[in-house]
Parts: structure tokens; sequence; C-alpha cells
């Protein structure tokens, strides 16, 4: 288990790209349990870094859909 940034159960390339986006740390602070699941289990399927930071971008913005 990945201890990063206070969420247990983070996927260590996902706790990282979230480390180098604060706006993108604070959304996910500010989602629902089944809102970050959505998003961890979402992750699982992302194959490298630059599409893992292109998603927590995403995320940061808003734009990736799982807030809705």
């Amino acid at each position: 288990m990945n201890q990063s940034i206070g969420f247990p159960e983070l996927p260590m390339g996902f706790s990282m790209a979230l480390a180098q986006n604060p706006q993108a740390l604070a959304r996910f602070a500010e989602m629902t349990e089944k809102q970050r699941m959505a998003v961890i289990n979402h992750t699982h399927a992302i194959g490298s870094k630059s599409e893992m930071r292109a998603f927590v971008a995403d995320l940061a913005e808003g734009s990736s859909g799982f807030l809705n």
C-alpha cells in the first residue's frame, strides 16, 4: 500500500503526479469517497507518465468528468 499524500491506496504514479499538481490534489481531496475510488480505478488503465500527467491536469481543471 502506498501512503502518499494522505490517501493510503493510491497507485504510486498517480500519487506522484498529484504531488506535482496542487490544484489536482485539492480537487481530489474534495471528492467523495465514491468519486475518489472511480478516479483510482481509472488510473489503473493509464499506461504512461505522460498520460498520467494529462489525466491529473484534466482532474485539476475539472474536465475529467469525475466531479459530475
